[in-house]
């Protein structure tokens, strides 16, 4: 995992999706967990599961107004970056504890992000979502995590109740 990785922070956000109703944690199981963060470029160690558990619900907390941005603080405690000369010129290591590589990734994602982009990472406005979009379009009025899925029941749904409202009076 490269440090600012977008698409690896989106998918931790993501990973507590409601499940036809049914809030779901896919880190939740040892096994499937392992798999999950070594697909993200991890190394799929409990110690990592657990900080990137801890570092999602707090950047989700976060992200929701929920908790103030100090919240992420802890996450960066012993994270330093170390320069390597290259071919390539100046390139950073990031010098982390074990299994905190990429709760520290996320962190510093969800930051560039922030920096480059400002506005642009938020929750679904479907209010019946826990998932989470990063808006690349160029009018930053996305409102959606899936327009084919929130998108089309959002629009379903003000459809159906303008067109059966009760007249008035």
């Amino acid at each position: 995992m490269t440090w600012v990785d977008e698409d690896v922070l989106l998918d931790v956000l993501n990973s507590t999706p409601l499940v036809d109703g049914v809030p779901q944690d896919l880190l939740a199981d040892p096994a499937e967990a392992r798999a999950w963060l070594r697909q993200r470029g991890g190394e799929g160690s409990a110690q990592e599961r657990d900080a990137v558990r801890e570092v999602r619900d707090a950047l989700q907390g976060v992200l929701r107004g929920a908790l103030p941005v100090s919240a992420l603080g802890p996450f960066l405690e012993g994270a330093g970056c170390r320069p390597a000369m290259s071919e390539q010129g100046v390139e950073w290591s990031l010098d982390v504890l074990p299994g905190r590589a990429m709760s520290v990734g996320v962190v510093l994602a969800w930051d560039a992000v922030r920096r480059a982009r400002p506005g642009r990472l938020r929750p679904c406005a479907n209010g019946e979502c826990r998932l989470f979009l990063l808006d690349r379009s160029k009018t930053n009025r996305a409102r959606w995590c899936s327009m084919a899925v929130c998108g089309n029941r959002m629009k379903a749904r003000r459809h159906y109740q303008r067109t059966h409202q009760p007249p008035a009076g």
